[in-house]
């Protein structure tokens, strides 16, 4: 059998799943993450021929796909979020990303040290799996422009999940510039580190993040209308918002992740009700869509092909100590003293922090820098992290989301589209009967 034919029709089924199953699924506790896991291992597991999926033969590849992945994921997170940007109103995102990530970053440093890790490699690991995903956490994040679907717990972990995938990074630099092959002396390492890996490149893509949208935002509202950009091509507005503003930022040495999510916000800012929102967030939706599954059907294969045979019960206990104990302990003390979220809020927040394709992007990029010790065992690590947390978080979201949503007196997601569903409905019987 030709191994292509199979991956076209692999990719047939696949694509059909992403336009059916969300739907599918929205009244049940089972994300579409979870299928697309189940049928890489499937297909991996029969002998088919399919190329490998281990990461350390396409280093190269995996890296850029996951890259590309969650830049349009951050593009269209900037996209849907309605509020404006303030310190106060953004005040629990901040929190999350400025003290809970850098605490459960520590905590799971010493951990994996204390567990035989070498110094490097636990902040590497830290540094990739702390963070939240902007990928795999839509269950949990605020619906489409406009919808009105932002309650606190759905708008701090969308704003958490645009903001910490950029400022992760520092602490993959500080991983390398751990490592003891390093030329310099540590000293220097750390001062360089400090000045241009946290200072600078922060600084340059939130400049740069905030000036691309500005510039983008110029180019849709006020130009002429002879020359302005018609409605069908919003979509890939959005295109070239993500990769225009990703690959400037980081030629110019930023953090390009940051800078992608600062555009969008920047951009959302104007003409905030406008239609094109929506036609760009659906171009971005679907667009990620299409590489969540190539990435995690590959995930898949690569779980059976032997991603998680360096896997140790020290390696299981750090894993379930980070989704477990470390996200949620914290999270709950960072909030502890925020007014405007309720406890049941803080718990929902704390215990949802999804963990996916950005931590593999870190991971791949780092060791695709240097070598680091037990690097088969960080990606068993990582790979098993992600598949606990694909599993256990994509199973959980509905059924907590639906009863925090009841317990609030709002609608549930599903409530919510069928009442969409039948208002549409009424409205084309309205206008047929004209």
């Amino acid at each position: 059998m030709s191994v292509y034919n199979i991956v076209m029709v692999l990719m047939g089924i696949a694509i059909l799943g992403v336009a059916w199953l969300p739907s599918l699924l929205e009244k049940y506790p089972l994300s579409y993450p979870i299928f697309y896991i189940g049928l890489g291992m499937l297909v991996y597991w029969l002998p088919l021929g399919m190329p490998a999926a281990d990461p350390f033969q396409h280093p190269k590849l995996v890296t850029h796909l996951s890259e590309l992945c969650v830049i349009v994921a951050l593009t269209g997170t900037g996209l849907k979020i309605d509020r404006p940007f303030s310190l106060r109103t953004w005040r629990t995102p901040l929190l999350l990303v400025l003290v809970l990530m850098v605490l459960t970053i520590a905590g799971f440093t010493v951990a994996g040290w204390l567990l035989g890790l070498a110094p490097a490699s636990a902040v590497l690991l830290a540094a990739s799996l702390a963070p939240t995903d902007p990928v795999l956490a839509g269950d949990v994040q605020v619906g489409d422009p406009g919808e009105g679907q932002e309650d606190n717990v759905r708008f701090s972990l969308t704003g958490e999940a645009g903001l910490n995938d950029g400022l992760a990074f520092p602490f993959v630099y500080l991983a390398l510039a751990l490592l003891p092959v390093a030329a310099a002396p540590l000293a220097d390492r750390i001062i360089h580190w400090l000045w241009m890996d946290i200072l600078y490149r922060t600084v340059a893509a939130l400049f740069l993040g905030w000036l691309s949208g500005k510039l983008l935002a110029y180019l849709i509202f006020s130009l002429p209308k002879r020359v302005s950009i018609k409605a069908a091509a919003y979509g890939f507005i959005a295109l070239a918002v993500t990769l225009t503003t990703y690959g400037v930022t980081e030629l110019l040495h930023g953090y390009g992740f940051l800078a992608v999510f600062i555009a969008a916000v920047t951009l959302r800012s104007y003409e905030r009700k406008h239609e094109y929102h929506k036609q760009m967030h659906a171009f971005t939706d679907q667009l990620e869509r299409l590489l969540i599954v190539v990435i995690l059907i590959l995930l898949g294969g690569a779980i059976v092909s032997g991603l998680l045979s360096s896997l140790t019960w020290a390696g299981v206990g750090l894993s379930l100590l980070l989704i477990l104990v470390l996200r949620p302990v914290g999270g709950m003390l960072t909030l502890a003293r925020s007014k405007r979220v309720t406890w049941a809020e803080r718990g929902v927040i704390s215990f949802f922090g999804i963990r996916g394709i950005g931590s593999i992007f870190y991971l791949a990029f780092a060791l695709d820098k240097a070598d680091f010790a037990d690097a088969r065992q960080l990606w068993s690590i990582l790979g098993f992290t992600v598949l606990v947390s694909v599993v256990l978080h994509g199973t959980l979201a509905t059924p907590v989301m639906n009863w925090l949503d009841r317990r609030h007196g709002r609608k549930t997601s599903a409530e919510l589209t069928d009442a969409a569903a039948e208002e549409q409905l009424a409205e084309s019987a309205l206008e047929s009967a004209r």
